[in-house]
């Protein structure tokens, strides 16, 4: 069971990254884009702004998965060094459940929000629904769920031991 939850959350990881790196991209080239209608064209484009915020929200709520595994979104460095490795699980255990009960506050009142926002249209791209930018909030906090579950299972802290 513990495997193959592992499995899936490496394969969920593997996939939100690759989501986080696109949308990375997505904004250098609607950024690019911007600036080349703008100060070349001098005919600036309202939809590349929008598109680069949204992209930049997109790639960090799919990228917070990734840092969740790894054990580097919260931890106690100092707690965790010095004390002994029964401590050290109790430590991991509080860190994840505090960090699960945030994340389910971040993906309920998101997907609440998400929900509340279909109605508006995203300014500069009428035909699109502000639905989609806000999906971004549930959908990263389950992935991240995931991550943070996943790192309980197998610790990863590597960033401990590199730690000056």
């Amino acid at each position: 069971m513990k495997n193959a939850f592992l499995k899936f959350e490496h394969g969920l990881n593997l996939v939100s990254l690759t989501i986080a790196g696109l949308m990375l991209l997505a904004a250098v080239v609607m950024g690019m884009t911007q600036v080349v209608m703008r100060f070349v064209l001098e005919q600036p484009s309202e939809w590349s702004e929008v598109l680069v915020r949204f992209s930049l929200i997109w790639m960090v709520f799919m990228g917070i998965p990734a840092a969740f595994r790894l054990g580097s979104m919260v931890s106690v460095d100092l707690m965790h060094r010095k004390s002994g490795p029964r401590f050290q699980r109790v430590l991991d255990f509080l860190i994840m459940t505090a960090s699960l009960v945030l994340l389910a506050f971040i993906a309920w009142y998101g997907w609440d929000y998400a929900l509340r926002g279909r109605v508006q249209t995203i300014i500069g791209m009428e035909s699109f629904s502000m639905f989609w930018a806000y999906l971004a909030l549930p959908v990263g906090a389950v992935c991240a769920m995931v991550g943070a579950i996943g790192n309980f299972l197998d610790p990863r802290h590597t960033e401990l031991e590199t730690a000056t």
